[in-house]
């Protein structure tokens, strides 16, 4: 099925249907609400690996906005700063239970799209969610080594081998393009296996596209707009830097239920019928 004026008409028409604003609002509150548990469960770990912490925030440095940045940043020195085993342990629970409430929105929003009932069990729902969260977690990991090691491993082979400084600026971008692979497979298989149905990854590949490139763009236009056109903190206060990183969380919690909602159009034009309300 090709994107024509009758697919935008089926988008625009689930978008008030399903409440597309609501889900996402609601979205974004359990982002924000399982950030910084999440944050501290992240940052701890990764604090027992020779990868400084500033080179992780390198990775989000290039999608948030300043103000947004600067609070996780805020908050993330503070946790360095207190780190232990126990900080470690106590985040776990914290992390994976704030953002298996946000997988477990993703789930409803999703069974809203396809228009399926959530008829499994709540342990196996909850389940679902927790491993989702965990996946999650392994692929955010991968996904913030993988740029460190590219650069050591780049620098590497630039000065032993004695490459240009061009090999080096392309090592760079392809590093950058292996994170966006990466966005890629973690959206394939929220759209996989979040919803109660059963579905092929031919099947949610192409609403994947969409929220990866989706996402980057929206992340990097809000944050043109936000360091260069507005000031939240003027109009705010101290909240600035969470407003705007609750808009942020809004927009991508968006792109990813219209991603959903895609994959569900997608879905009923190959089964030959159409979604009734």
């Amino acid at each position: 099925m090709l994107i024509n004026l009758t697919f935008i008409r089926e988008l625009v028409r689930r978008f008030y249907e399903d409440e597309v604003p609501r889900l996402s609002a609601e979205l974004a509150y359990y982002f924000l609400l399982s950030l910084f548990p999440f944050l501290i469960f992240l940052m701890t770990l990764l604090a027992y690996l020779p990868i400084p912490h500033e080179d992780v925030l390198s990775v989000v440095r290039q999608y948030a906005p300043e103000e947004a940045l600067h609070l996780i940043e805020t908050n993330i020195h503070r946790i360095m700063d207190y780190q232990n085993g126990k900080l470690l342990s106590i985040s776990i629970v914290g992390a994976i239970w704030s953002a298996s409430n946000g997988m477990n929105a993703i789930v409803r929003a999703f069974n809203r799209a396809y228009g399926v009932e959530e008829n499994r069990p709540f342990w196996l729902a909850r389940g679902v969610s927790v491993l989702l969260t965990f996946g999650l977690i392994f692929v955010i990991i991968v996904a913030l080594v993988l740029p460190v090691f590219g650069k050591m491993i780049g620098l590497f082979l630039f000065s032993v081998f004695g490459f240009s400084k061009e090999f080096l600026t392309l090592w760079n971008a392809f590093r950058w393009v292996i994170s966006s692979l990466i966005l890629l497979i973690v959206f394939t298989a929220l759209y996989y296996f979040a919803p109660n149905k059963k579905l092929r990854c031919a099947n949610v590949i192409r609403g994947a596209i969409f929220a990866t490139i989706g996402w980057i763009i929206t992340s990097l236009a809000f944050s043109y707009y936000v360091n260069n056109f507005v000031n939240y903190t003027a109009m705010y206060g101290s909240l600035g830097g969470i407003i705007i990183l609750m808009i942020w969380f809004y927009l991508s919690g968006m792109i990813i239920v219209l991603g959903g909602e895609m994959n569900a159009i997608f879905d009923c034009e190959r089964e030959g019928r159409r979604r009734e309300r």
